[in-house]
């Protein structure tokens, strides 16, 4: 029952640094303007692109965890996502839409295991139909473009991309 300013406004007065963005239906500049002015971290106008929100959420989350710099060094590969380009070994690289975005998520959490579940819910919008392998596939042409063991397979739990691998 209350207006989302008011909530911002109430929410920055207990967290001032948690992460906000405003999806909202207010499009005009002023309003845009009032939610930046209150502490949101972005304000995204409905009807928005889902992909373009989860960009928008993990600029915030690398914002909120010191790594404001966009471009990702791991193991030899540099992945700019701004200009959408990888190079390996100083070497560029072509990756499809969804191998692109399937490296991002294993750069950005090199060093843990991510689930086939967990990619499948970063890589695809909600509702969109994914064959039961299509994630092993992606996998599988990235090893074949980058280098086998950057992209590692923990049995019955999901994938690794290894901090320090050998190149």
């Amino acid at each position: 029952g209350k207006a989302g300013l008011e909530i911002l406004r109430e929410v920055r007065a207990v967290r001032p640094t948690l992460p906000v963005i405003i999806l909202s239906a207010r499009g005009e500049e002023s309003d845009r303007v009032a939610g930046l002015r209150l502490g949101a971290d972005d304000y995204v106008v409905k009807p928005f692109d889902l992909d373009e929100l989860a960009a928008r959420l993990r600029a915030l989350t690398r914002r909120g965890q010191g790594a404001a710099s966009a471009v990702l060094r791991v193991n030899g590969i540099e992945l700019d996502p701004a200009a959408h380009r990888v190079r390996f070994r100083e070497k560029p690289v072509e990756l499809s839409a969804r191998e692109f975005s399937l490296l991002h998520e294993l750069m950005l959490n090199a060093g843990r295991v991510l689930s086939r579940e967990q990619l499948e819910q970063r890589l695809y919008a909600w509702g969109e139909e994914v064959e039961s392998n299509a994630i092993e596939v992606h996998i599988h042409h990235l090893r074949r473009k980058l280098a086998a063991q950057l992209v590692r397979t923990v049995r019955g739990v999901g994938y690794l991309m290894p901090r320090g691998a050998h190149e």
